[in-house]
């Protein structure tokens, strides 16, 4: 039951994107609700503290004119683009661990079925195993009656095969880090075009309420922007240098492992000098009588 609970998890990679996705939504909205409800207070007792405390009247939180000055177009942009910046960092967080790509008790149990000559059984726990070595050991156990050298090219095969699905992953952290600083530019320019309209309105005085609201719309959206950028570019390099190491710690195993098989089907076989192949029933020969 484990085992296939296991299965079901290394396989739903979408699912546990979504899952995370609508997690993360769900919490920004209880957020972004309770801020709303004390936002939201009755004007009767905030004229009833006028008198009391004039300047905190006027004076919205911080986070509130953050939300107020990133607009209706840059601040759901933004907000989406975080959202799946923090699910992709969650889903890759659970994939990329060394314990799950490369389970020591899989690496223990291989190696005493192989010691015990249960070569059947071995392969079983191999391609029952969805781990980032299992997946490798299986498809390089598959080639190994060819010999040694074709299973290993094929072991080395699969790790690029399942180095560059992750990499995909990977891939998207750069293109948020990217993103970023130009979603910030594009907002900076916006913000600063409404500010010279205001200025350049003819026959009346500019305001200054509007111009200090496009010049804030500008610096929020390149603020929001480098703060995007710099988490996503951090864990692009992160997690890019982990799926190396773990790359090279699974093809390490992973020969090692094969290596040994092969070895002891050899022994099994009794025939040192011939490749590991299944076992065959052996033919008779007739003697060639002599003339």
């Amino acid at each position: 039951m484990l085992t296939l609970i296991k299965g079901y998890f290394m396989s739903g990679t979408l699912s546990r994107f979504t899952l995370v996705l609508l997690v993360l939504v769900g919490f920004l909205f209880s957020t972004n609700s309770s801020y709303a409800f004390q936002d939201a207070a009755p004007p009767a007792a905030e004229k009833k503290d006028e008198g009391d405390k004039p300047a905190a009247a006027g004076n919205p939180s911080l986070f509130m004119h953050i939300l107020k000055s990133a607009g209706w177009v840059f601040g759901p942009m933004i907000l989406a683009i975080s959202i799946a910046l923090i699910a992709l960092v969650c889903l890759l967080a659970m994939e990329l661990r060394m314990a799950t790509s490369i389970p020591p008790n899989f690496v223990e149990e291989f190696t005493d079925l192989v010691n015990k000559k249960q070569f059947k059984q071995a392969f079983d726990i191999a391609k029952e195993d969805g781990s980032f070595l299992g997946r490798v050991m299986s498809q390089g156990m598959s080639r190994l009656q060819y010999g040694i050298e074709d299973a290993r090219e094929s072991a080395y095969n699969m790790v690029d095969s399942i180095k560059a699905s992750k990499e995909v992953a990977i891939t998207y952290l750069s293109t948020i880090g990217t993103l970023g600083p130009l979603i910030g530019l594009v907002g900076t320019v916006f913000g600063m075009i409404l500010s010279f309209m205001e200025l350049g309105r003819p026959g009346s005085t500019p305001r200054p309420d509007k111009l200090a609201d496009g010049i804030s719309h500008a610096l929020v959206v390149t603020l929001l922007g480098i703060g995007l950028s710099v988490p996503a570019i951090f864990f692009h390099a992160f997690y890019r240098n982990r799926l190396i190491k773990i790359s090279m710690d699974t093809s390490l195993i992973a020969d090692d492992l094969l290596t040994q098989m092969y070895h002891s089907t050899k022994k099994a076989a009794g025939q040192p000098g011939a490749p590991a192949t299944p076992a065959t029933p052996n033919v008779p020969t007739k003697s060639v009588p002599q003339v």
